[in-house]
């Protein structure tokens, strides 16, 4: 049997955020309560604002929304496809305040035509903010979905970070 799910809450300009570690590595983070009940199984998950983990990552988060961090320090684990995975690392590279397109992101794996996969793989992602999807924008420099379809959310994290795009 694998070890508790935890999670803690940290309020931010976007809502709530939901943090949640096993085995003592951040595993997802959640845009919101709804996603949070859809996405975890209630019955197993145990809230527990003091560990020192999950504190440690609300504490990152909250310096991030401040403008006093632009990179994490955190130890996470990443579970997807060998595909998604080499998406994510790329998304990692994509310095605080710049965004790059779908089709940067496709090139920069050397896979030019898998420009939707991209943006699978960004809708996967367990970890926003923490690997940055929300950086990936349209070539014309538009937003484009940001979980889906939240690019309410994506508008407000790139104007946190001072990044260029079209509205």
């Amino acid at each position: 049997m694998s070890e508790t799910r935890k999670y803690i809450i940290c309020q931010s300009l976007i809502g709530a955020i939901y943090i949640v570690s096993q085995s003592q590595k951040i595993v997802a983070v959640h845009m919101g309560e709804d996603d949070f009940k859809k996405d975890e199984n209630q019955e197993t998950i145990e809230f527990d604002p003091q560990d020192t983990l999950l504190l440690t990552a609300k504490a990152q988060l909250e310096e991030y929304f401040l403008n006093k961090r632009t990179t994490f320090d955190l130890p996470v684990e990443k579970n997807g496809t060998p595909f998604q995975m080499s998406v994510w690392e790329v998304l990692n590279d994509i310095p605080y305040g710049e965004t790059r397109s779908y089709q940067e992101i496709a090139q920069a794996i050397g896979n030019a035509k898998a420009v939707r996969a991209i943006g699978q793989a960004n809708k996967a992602n367990r970890l926003p903010i923490l690997v940055p999807c929300h950086r990936v924008i349209g070539k014309n420099q538009s937003l484009t979905g940001y979980a889906g379809k939240r690019t309410d959310i994506k508008e407000e994290l790139l104007l946190l970070e001072g990044a260029h795009f079209r509205k």
